[in-house]
């Protein structure tokens, strides 16, 4: 049966206006594209935000250096090694240092083992000799047994010998472990005070 026999409403029809519109079925998954597309944006901002953060901070720069990164507590710059540099020998060091030849390097006494008050006691001993100390504080560790004094630029030297003699001890080394300051003065189990 191909022809109808009976008419309906929709026989009637004229040209008109258009009544209402088809929509086709919305395909699956439309909406996961949207929430990953916001989801990588949000991502990138926070990302951005965090590093934007870190470079007013401070704690992150673009050097290319591969050093530790400073700390802003000289205790916590403490805990980490003293590089294997050997101790500078007394028949090739420099002349010691005096405290006039300070000027204007930081100097922080650590105390490196479980004697309270240790590193007053050091700071005291190097004031009272001229030097002028910047801070003092706990090392990150407690069992140092030998006194050294730690100095970062090779032009340090004199003044890190200088600062070793006041303390009555012999041991300088140069590192980078201790970024916070040009000379540490580690105070191991060996200093009388």
């Amino acid at each position: 049966m191909t022809t109808r026999d009976t008419r309906d409403r929709f026989d009637d029809v004229a040209d008109g206006p258009r009544v209402g519109a088809h929509r086709g079925a919305q395909r699956r998954g439309r909406g996961w594209i949207a929430f990953a597309w916001a989801a990588l944006a949000t991502g990138v901002l926070v990302g951005l935000g965090v590093l934007v953060l870190a470079l007013l901070n401070g704690s992150y720069s673009f050097t290319g250096s591969t050093s530790p990164t400073a700390s802003s507590s000289t205790s916590s710059s403490a805990t980490a090694k003293p590089s294997a540099s050997p101790s500078t020998p007394a028949s090739q060091a420099p002349a010691a240092g005096t405290p006039a030849d300070q000027g204007s390097t930081t100097l922080v006494v650590l105390n490196g083992t479980t004697t309270t008050g240790l590193a007053a006691k050091g700071s005291a001993a190097l004031t009272t000799a001229g030097w002028k100390v910047t801070s003092t504080g706990d090392a990150g560790t407690t069992g140092t047994t030998a006194t050294i004094v730690y100095y970062q630029q090779a032009s340090q030297a004199a003044v890190a010998q200088g600062i070793a003699k006041s303390l009555g001890v012999t041991a300088v080394q140069q590192s980078a472990a201790f970024p916070n300051a040009d000379i540490s003065v580690v105070l191991g189990a060996d200093y009388a005070g």
